[in-house]
């Protein structure tokens, strides 16, 4: 229906149907004309009436237009010829995660032939999706998502949750079909990058994958070679903490005397600080590890007293990737600098490594190395026997022996360095090294 409005007595102008021009005189009439976008087509979803014009689809079988509606935003075809199809109703019940569901559900037609068509294209692609034989499944990132909450469900590590995503996100990435083990294989052939370790973790990501999903697979063989880690000169750690900024050196320093994983030392609450006493606490470590507790120097506890307090965290509420960028550049800078390529080598964990090395040093006993680094296996800290066995030789093992009795005596050599050995005869036996 046209709505007219009075407008006034002026002359006008209306254009008939053959464009001919008619002119008169009277109450001038204004024709509001319907908007070349909207329409009065009910959307098929939801019902509503406020629906637009979303284009021509050119078919085989003719135009079809296209409507969007602006309640539910559901895109549909012309409902004219017939009611929307059984494609379009079986569509409705997909959770649409890639952009090939969206091209599906954009297929789908208004009459009857095209509607067949597309279902039958639908159905072939959801039966892919379930046997995963030919393409790679439509849902295999809501799978993964799934996969990562039963293993949180389970009680695994954050760190190696977070990892074993990143495996799988990393094959998928590799033109991988995660329900083809075959496919998995050849990526992890093709990948000359990876070490032996990241693809030892993807094995075992995908493998925990597929048990998860009710599956198995013959794991391929991946050796580990043991690698021992380098330890440099303290002099070399000492230059780059003097070089970095101050939050960047106070994690440094804390690093070199505690051997804390940089993840623990990043966790680290200012409720663990104890500057009166110098002592520091450790009670939620990384990896299963033992809590533990350090008395730290007059240097450290300085450092970190000047450290801002702007959160609950010593070091902030940002990832830990952010601090490892910082350092990484610092270490660019200073490398080029003291020109010392051997600084490149030197990480956040290469800190606990020398810690580890220079305290067997010191003690010669692994048990006291093994509560320092808070290992549940000796086996983890015979490494550092290995090392240290290997950096300092025999003449450098020369001790200075005292026998004394008095209580006086024992107490003196002691405040010089000397360490008790044993007592024998009334005799305490103290050494120091040369």
């Amino acid at each position: 229906m046209v709505v007219v409005e009075e407008k006034g007595l002026e002359p006008y102008r209306v254009k008939s149907e053959n464009q001919s021009t008619i002119l008169g005189s009277g109450p001038r009439l204004h024709v509001a004309q319907p908007s070349p976008h909207t329409t009065t087509i009910q959307c098929p979803e939801c019902g509503s009436q406020k629906t637009w014009k979303d284009g021509i689809r050119y078919t085989d079988f003719g135009e079809i237009q296209r409507y969007l509606c602006r309640n539910c935003y559901h895109r549909f075809s012309h409902p004219e010829d017939s009611e929307p199809s059984e494609c379009l109703q079986k569509l409705h019940t997909l959770i649409l995660k890639t952009k090939a569901d969206k091209d599906i559900l954009c297929r789908v037609g208004a009459t009857q032939t095209t509607g067949a068509k597309n279902l039958a294209e639908t159905e072939t692609r959801t039966q892919k999706a379930a046997g995963a034989t030919e393409t790679q499944p439509l849902d295999i990132k809501g799978k993964i998502i799934e996969y990562l909450w039963w293993m949180e469900k389970q009680g695994y590590a954050k760190d190696t949750i977070r990892g074993y995503g990143s495996c799988l996100r990393a094959l998928l990435a590799r033109n991988a079909n995660l329900w083809d083990p075959e496919t998995v294989k050849e990526a992890l052939v093709r990948e000359k990058k990876w070490s032996q370790n990241r693809k030892r973790n993807a094995i075992n990501a995908y493998s925990l994958f597929l048990k998860v999903n009710g599956t198995h697979w013959e794991k391929p063989k991946c050796k580990v070679a043991r690698k021992l880690p380098f330890i440099p000169a303290e002099q070399e750690l000492d230059a780059l903490i003097a070089g970095c900024g101050n939050k960047t050196a106070t994690f440094l320093q804390l690093l070199k005397e505690t051997a804390m994983r940089s993840g623990e030392a990043k966790r680290l609450l200012w409720t663990d600080f104890d500057p009166e006493r110098r002592l520091i606490t450790l009670n939620f470590p990384e990896k299963g590890g033992n809590p533990r507790i350090w008395r730290v120097s007059g240097k450290l506890t300085g450092m970190l007293n000047a450290m801002p307090r702007k959160s609950l965290k010593v070091f902030g509420d940002g990832p830990i990737n952010s601090m490892k960028t910082t350092f990484l550049k610092a270490r660019k800078r200073i490398a080029n600098k003291l020109q010392n390529p051997r600084l490149l080598q030197i990480s956040f964990h290469t800190f606990r490594h020398w810690r580890a090395t220079m305290y067997y040093h010191e003690t010669k006993n692994p048990l006291l190395v093994k509560e320092l680094l808070g290992h549940q296996k000796l086996d983890t800290t015979l490494l550092y026997i290995q090392i240290e066995q290997a950096m300092y030789t025999e003449a450098d093992d020369k001790f200075t022996v005292m026998a004394v009795n008095k209580p006086e005596e024992i107490k003196k050599l002691l405040e010089v360095g000397f360490e008790y050995v044993c007592q024998k005869d009334d005799l305490t036996f103290l050494r120091k090294r040369k």
